[in-house]
């Protein structure tokens, strides 16, 4: 189930246009941590895509980050940790994962 819902997530961020994405990410305050291109309180989603682009699964990829928004976390890119993001559903979580990885363009 999960793997499908990655298939979906990077399915949907090419049939979905760019701002729509960018729409999502600040509906759910995502831009108040972070930016596309420069560090805020949290990574720049550019970087997020750098550190994520050496991998060979790309299904992966989008399932490893649609779990660490929705888990929230600390210690992956600075101190200040990231909240957890339950109120998120897994396909926003994943079309928001695989927008991020694509560069967040």
């Amino acid at each position: 189930m999960k793997l499908l819902s990655a298939l979906v997530a990077v399915s949907a961020l090419f049939a979905v246009p760019a701002f729509a994405n960018l729409d999502l990410a600040k509906k759910n305050a995502c831009m108040a941590c972070h930016a596309v291109d420069k560090k805020v309180v949290g990574p720049a989603y550019q970087d997020v895509a750098k550190k994520y682009s050496g991998q060979k699964d790309a299904v992966a990829a989008v399932a490893a980050v649609a779990k660490n928004i929705k888990s929230g976390g600390s210690g992956k890119w600075g101190p200040v940790p990231m909240p957890t993001q339950v109120a998120l559903s897994d396909a926003d979580a994943n079309t928001l994962a695989a927008w991020i990885l694509a560069g967040a363009k």
